[in-house]
């Protein structure tokens, strides 16, 4: 049997409800025509981990239990630099801001200086993990991908203001949960909608978490409920 070599690099994907409780949207964009993973899509705003997102600190840390689920099965502990990432990514695709009024202590890195000049610092209190899938082999690119849900009200900037994003993704525009299947986007973005819809109402962390473990042998589906543990 063959094996998929391609690396599985771990990602963050933030889900931006609006109006929940009385005409929900999402905030959602689409991929280039020549992007090599997932092109002319629609997708949630996110990408991969990079290097440096353990480094930068945290106005606040993400709380439990949803920080607790992030280590099940997992082999290190990656909910900080997840919580970093997935703040990092909404901002660069999107220009919204997730943070609280703050001064960075020392030299502010490259990939945050435009964050750090609207004089705030990452918030990753408002992060609720919802979702995590493995990219199926066979893939160019594959991923460990965590999905956060916030509010639109969780966000110190302008909903309705992009011109901060960068061009990674085109078209982005507030979706109505009730016309988002409309849209062409990847199959696992159809299923995290699902999750979504199935909790408008609910603004609570979900009793557990799905994962769908598409590793190179088998797919398997299981939840993750999470316990307290020492990190």
């Amino acid at each position: 049997m063959s094996i998929d070599k391609t690396q599985i690099r771990h990602a963050a994907t933030v889900i931006v409800l609006r109006d929940r409780l009385t005409d929900p949207h999402i905030l959602m964009g689409q991929r280039g025509a020549k992007a090599v993973f997932m092109p002319n899509k629609f997708v949630f705003p996110g990408g991969a981990v990079d290097a440096g997102d353990a480094d930068v600190s945290l106005g606040t840390p993400m709380g439990s239990p949803c920080a607790d689920r992030l280590l099940d099965e997992s082999p290190e502990d990656m909910t900080h630099a997840l919580g970093v990432a997935a703040i990092r990514e909404l901002f660069e695709e999107t220009g919204q801001v997730l943070g609280q009024p703050g001064t960075w202590d020392g030299e502010v890195p490259a990939d945050w200086v435009d964050f750090a000049a609207t004089g705030h610092v990452p918030h990753a209190a408002p992060l609720q993990f919802v979702f995590r899938a493995i990219t199926p082999p066979g893939r160019p690119r594959r991923f460990d991908a965590r999905f956060f849900l916030i509010d639109a009200d969780d966000l110190v900037s302008d909903p309705d203001d992009f011109s901060a994003a960068s061009d990674e993704l085109s078209h982005l525009q507030w979706v109505s949960l009730a016309q988002a299947r409309s849209f062409d986007m990847p199959f696992i973005t159809e299923v995290v909608l699902s999750e979504i819809q199935a909790r408008v109402g609910d603004t609570s962390p979900p009793a557990s978490v799905p994962f769908f473990n598409n590793n190179d042998e088998e797919s398997l589906f299981a939840r993750l409920h999470g316990k307290p543990q020492d990190r």
